[in-house]
């Protein structure tokens, strides 16, 4: 997020990566994620960024929208 703001990017997409083959655990992975995106966000209100959590199954995007909107 810091390179995207060094580099005037205003968008971003963050894959669920390790949780396939590598096997790290989905909602630890997916909680690290948002909460590390949302603490920057919070952290840099005045920078304006569109974060998209790319998910390449339909388990992570359960995931992802139940931790989105707990």
């Amino acid at each position: 997020m810091d390179l995207a703001e060094e580099n005037d990017l205003h968008s971003i997409a963050f894959p669920a990566i390790s949780t396939g083959v590598y096997g790290y655990p989905l909602p630890a992975a997916t909680e690290i994620a948002v909460a590390t995106v949302q603490k920057w966000m919070k952290d840099h209100p005045e920078y304006p960024i569109e974060v998209f959590f790319s998910c390449f199954d339909g388990r992570t995007e359960e995931v992802y929208r139940e931790i989105l909107n707990a």
